[in-house]
Formats: structure tokens, sequence, C-alpha cells
């Protein structure tokens, strides 16, 4: 029913743009996706300790309907600082929006904890400001994956964590109106579950791989232990998985919202546990097009059953890359 894309990411997507920064002493950093024309969007919120800003308005009852940017950091609550440079490289622009005369970007953000990772920066929220910054300016459509961006110093309960990716194009098996559009997943993987069956290798995400795109290992043979892996010492804040699931098709906000829980679904199908008390686990959700919305039941279902693969699949490759790093450099697609 489909296939990856090109960069096997939401740059895959026309008019998606997606940008990095990090901070090698302090091991954090922050990931930008910028929508080059407003978006339709909305969220999901099941972990019981998020960080976020401008999350209210996705619900599909309020005003608000659209948003320029998202934001993904590490850096807990100082963290959301990097969407500050952001709002005000849009405004510049004059994206935003509407208010009277004036006209106000909209760029949500959600956090997770890795503060605890490396070197404490002198002002923390001056550092997430810059970080958010270069991020900023330096998106495009380069897909990298790994330790980098907001997954710079993200772990898991089995190891290294990282910034996934990962894009499905619909193929000729599906409805017409689905044919030649596309769905992606980004991800900051910094879970206190982890992402393997039991002691690993093989990935809870297995079943939904393409292409052998994180090792081709395949199903685990033996029967999957119950016992949760988990990081010890966990402290609430300290964990959590933050992603967007981005497509091309034509979708109201409501319907967004539903591709939004079936992103929450990829994690539950790829971490164990998820959405605990200690993880803060949030999925925004986004329309690119402008065409009338149907919002067909039959349609949106497959839409969900691809949100959920692409995701766990995005996870896998992001923890995959970041454990298995490419020269020193972030793996690509």
């Amino acid at each position: 029913m489909w296939h990856k894309g090109k960069t096997n990411g939401p740059t895959d997507i026309a008019g998606v743009r997606v940008g990095h920064a990090s901070d090698a002493k302090a091991k954090t950093g922050t990931s930008v996706i910028v929508f080059d024309a407003p978006a339709t969007a909305s969220v999901s919120v099941l972990g019981q300790a998020p960080g976020t800003r401008e999350t209210d308005l996705l619900d599909p009852s309020r005003t608000v309907g659209m948003i320029d940017a998202l934001v993904l950091s590490g850096g807990s609550a100082f963290g959301l600082a990097a969407a500050d440079p952001v709002v005000a490289e849009l405004a510049k622009a004059g994206r935003g929006f509407a208010a009277g005369p004036a006209r106000v970007p909209i760029v949500p953000a959600a956090i997770l904890f890795d503060l605890a990772n490396g070197e404490k920066p002198d002002d923390p929220t001056a550092l997430y400001r810059e970080l958010g910054d270069a991020a900023f300016k330096s998106a495009d459509t380069t897909q990298h994956i790994g330790s980098v961006g907001a997954g710079t110093g993200a772990t898991t309960g089995a190891g290294p964590g990282g910034l996934g990716a990962a894009s499905s194009v619909f193929g000729d098996e599906v409805p017409e109106p689905l044919r030649g559009h596309t769905l992606a997943a980004l991800v900051a993987v910094n879970a206190i579950g982890s992402p393997y069956i039991g002691d690993g290798p093989h990935f809870r995400a297995a079943s939904f791989e393409l292409d052998d795109e994180f090792g081709g290992l395949g199903m685990a043979h033996t029967p999957p232990n119950p016992m949760p892996r988990m990081k010890t010492l966990a402290k609430p804040g300290q964990n959590t998985t933050i992603g967007a699931i981005i497509t091309d098709i034509a979708l109201s906000k409501r319907a967004c919202h539903s591709l939004a829980i079936a992103g929450q679904d990829g994690i539950a199908n790829s971490i164990y546990p998820a959405h605990t008390s200690l993880d803060g686990d949030l999925v925004f959700a986004a329309s690119t097009n402008k065409e009338p919305v149907t919002d067909d039941p039959a349609l949106l279902a497959l839409l969900q059953a691809c949100a959920t693969a692409t995701m766990a699949r995005a996870i896998a490759r992001g923890v995959y890359a970041a454990a298995h790093p490419f020269q020193g450099r972030p793996f690509q697609a």
C-alpha cells in the first residue's frame, strides 16, 4: 500500500523543511519543522509529564487552525525558549495569524528532559534560543536522523535514543484520493521504556520495517519477555517521546487530531512501556494541503493505520541510527 520516500522523512513533502542544531558540551539540541505555508494542525498528549507551548490552541474546538512551524527540543522547560527566535524570524517574514493589524506566528513546541547529560550551561534559556535560531536558519530538505537536533542527548531504557524520521508514499493499491500522496513522521525518542524485545537486538517495530531501514533483523523468534526494560532511578520529567505526523493530504483540524492519536499508537507499538507517569509523550499532526477537505472515515482509517506504522518506523530508525552512527556523522536516509 505504501513505500518509503526519497529522504524517508518529512522533507519528502513539498513545502516542508527541517533544521537541527546541537550542543556537544551540553549534549542537547533542537529540531525545527518549517512549513512554507500555514498548515492545518492538531496534537495528542498522552504522556503524564509533558512540557509544551501553544498546544491548547490545537484542540479541534479552538479558534486558530493553522501553524507556521513546530519545535522539538531538549532542555526541559528551558528548551521551550527555542521557539522564541522561530517566532521572531517568521514575524519578520510577515507570517502568522492575523490579529487586527498584527500577525502572530503560531509555533507550537514540545520538550524532553536531557539536562543531566552534559555540561550545565551558564544560561540555559539563552542556549536554547541560540539552538532554535540555528535550527530554523539551517532548515532545508536534507533529512538527518540519529544523535542530532532534539535527539542529541536522548536515551531509552535500553541505551541510546535519538531523532528518527520515516515517510510513506501511497501506491496504487489504495483508494484514488490517496494515491501518490505522502505521510511522514519526525520523532525525538527519549523514553523511559525500551524499543527492543527483551534484551534486544530485535525492535518492537520490526513488523512495520521497510527495506531493512533499521537493520533488517526481522521479528524475534523467542517469546517476548513481559518484564519491562526501563531506565533506573527515573524521575518525573526526565523522559518523553515527542514527534509529529505530517501529510500532504487535505485534512481538517479534527482529522489531524485523529492522526496524532494514531501516531501515539506508533509509540505504543514500538516502545514498552509507553505513556507512563514519567513520560510526556506527545504527537503533533499537520496537513500541508489546502484543497477542500472531505474527511472520509474510510480514508481516514487507512491514514491512521499508516500513521501508526510510520511513527513506529521513525522511532526504530532514530534509535538504530544513534546506536550505529555512520563515521561519526548523523545517519541519513
